[in-house]
């Protein structure tokens, strides 16, 4: 049995929503006019405050349907009831997608950077700012291994992160090889390659895996690469922090 396309629409509009919360944060997304504001959630226990106030006076201005929850449903819908502070708000992202739908309709050519256990969702929010700077088409992140996409994500990345082109996927191995049956270059970038990423063949499809702040790429990602390459180093610097690696590659590739 196939899924109608009432339901894959459906589910496409749903994934492209990212929930905000905290009320600094809510506040700065739904005055950003920049963004697509869809729906603002708010509990029922909240005592007055002017900032509730302006974020009630700016969902009005703007036409953002207000829906009011028990904490408890609060909590579910922002997944932090300890840092929500009784307001979330979902947040329409048009460029960001499940890998399915990427799979579903790739293009001929395009270039990705894929996370392989980064942690620090600073350095998260810096890699996704670079991304959506630059000609990169997509940044591949993985629910298993990749901090969530959390207010401080969202500071990290000066707002950028509700207009970079994200690709969200379970579980990285899985998506390369998914990737790889299209043609797909699986390039690692990996300190101690003798290959100098400007020297890289690059094919019209190419994902280049960023890894671990301290491990670097975990070894079943490793494995199943083909081609692994270095930025070359001056002076004596070792290596270079992931998040600058990422600006490189991003806008470079």
């Amino acid at each position: 049995m196939t899924d109608s396309e009432e339901y894959l629409a459906k589910k496409a509009r749903f994934e492209q929503l990212l929930t905000v919360y905290g009320r600094k944060p809510v506040l700065e997304a739904i005055c950003d006019p920049g963004l697509q504001p869809e729906r603002l959630h708010l509990s029922k226990n909240n005592r007055s405050a002017s900032i509730l106030d302006e974020i009630q006076q700016q969902a009005d201005e703007r036409g953002v349907e207000v829906r009011i929850h028990e904490p408890s449903a609060l909590a579910r819908i922002s997944k932090n009831a300890k840092q929500d502070q009784g307001v979330a708000l979902d947040v329409r992202c048009p460029d960001h997608q499940q890998l399915e739908a990427f799979l579903a309709s790739p293009p001929d050519q395009f270039r990705l950077i894929a996370l392989d256990g980064i942690t620090n969702p600073q350095n998260l929010g810096m890699i996704i700012r670079s991304v959506a700077a630059s000609p990169c088409d997509g940044l591949l992140i993985s629910k298993s291994d990749t901090p969530k996409l959390s207010p401080l994500v969202i500071k990290a990345s000066a707002g950028s992160l509700f207009k970079a082109p994200l690709i969200r996927l379970d579980k990285l191995e899985v998506g390369l090889k998914q990737l790889q049956k299209l043609g797909t270059e699986i390039c690692v970038l990996d300190s101690n390659s003798n290959t100098d990423f400007s020297a890289l063949s690059k094919k019209d499809r190419i994902v280049y895996v960023l890894g671990n702040e301290t491990e670097g790429v975990s070894k079943e990602i490793k494995r199943i690469a083909s081609q692994r390459v270095a930025i070359p180093m001056n002076r004596g610097v070792e290596s270079l922090n992931v998040a600058i690696t990422a600006a490189l590659v991003a806008f470079n590739s």
